[in-house]
């Protein structure tokens, strides 16, 4: 640790780069090239590079530019019962869900999957209330930006805010972590899949598949007859069936399979789950 506080490596690095820049960057996009010119001189990380531009950009971004819209939102109703939870919770694989009244309008709170799960454990099935286990839920207008939200949530440890527009009514959801991929990029989960396989067999019936995967691949995998004249991936032909860009968490049915978005950003699909019916079985279990 130097005299002034600051660790020395740091202090060191801050300072290389401070004598290579050409004077002080008048704009953002001055102090990015400056920023690359150092990347190219080796006084800065690739990745760190990314990260850096990824937090200048999250100071242009508002909160609308990142949503999930309030037609994707994955919901649970107020009124429903245990048993119809649970499969939304489960098939959905979000930790936390929107909790409406009559409408997307109404939001009655935040539901999170462990304290639905925890009441589930305890046998409390008649007695359920989902208003014991609703949290309040936290509301953002769309022109919020997002480094004064994310300042927001780690200062209040929230990591869901509805989304609300300038009459009042919702727009959509927004959370902690669509925050910080702006940053870091995207984040790897449970369903990430290694970097030399297409196709993984999770159970008897549940695939996780790279959207990427070619359309003959997937065929002669699962035993299916998609044409590959219009579309090269599986990726492309599930966004053709949706008839848009999907968001994660929505389902399509082509054929006799279920496809779920696991993960895709604003550009493009990136991971499936296929949910196969039971006489359909694949050619073998490899993913190639």
């Amino acid at each position: 640790m130097a005299e002034d506080g600051k660790p020395v490596e740091r202090r060191g690095w801050l300072s290389r780069l401070r004598q290579q820049m050409s004077g002080e960057p008048q704009d953002r996009a001055a102090l990015l090239e400056e920023l690359r010119e150092a990347t190219e001189r080796g006084l800065v990380d690739a990745d760190a590079l990314e990260m850096l531009e990824g937090v200048l950009a999250v100071g242009e971004l508002q909160v609308r530019d990142i949503m999930v819209p309030r037609s994707q939102m994955a919901v649970v109703e107020r009124a429903a019962s245990l048993e119809l939870l649970l499969p939304v919770v489960v098939e959905s694989g979000h930790s936390r869900f929107p909790v409406i009244g009559e409408d997307r309008d109404q939001i009655a709170g935040i539901l999170l999957a462990k304290d639905l799960l925890r009441f589930y454990a305890q046998g409390g099935r008649e007695e359920f209330d989902i208003r014991e286990v609703v949290r309040p839920a936290v509301f953002v207008p769309e022109s919020k930006r997002l480094n004064v939200l994310l300042k927001e949530f780690r200062k209040n440890r929230h990591h869901m805010a509805i989304v609300v527009d300038e009459y009042g009514g919702v727009a959509g959801l927004v959370t902690i972590e669509d925050v910080i991929e702006q940053i870091v990029g995207d984040i790897a989960d449970e369903y990430d899949v290694e970097e030399d396989q297409s196709i993984r067999r999770d159970s008897e019936r549940h695939y996780t598949v790279r959207a990427l995967t070619r359309i003959e691949e997937f065929n002669r995998f699962f035993s299916t007859k998609f044409s590959d004249e219009e579309f090269d991936t599986i990726g492309g032909l599930v966004a053709h069936a949706f008839g848009r860009l999907p968001r994660r968490g929505e389902s399509v049915r082509i054929d006799e399979l279920e496809f779920r978005v696991l993960r895709a950003d604003r550009r493009r699909i990136d991971l499936l789950r296929v949910v196969a019916p039971r006489d359909v079985m694949p050619a073998d279990d490899g993913g190639g």
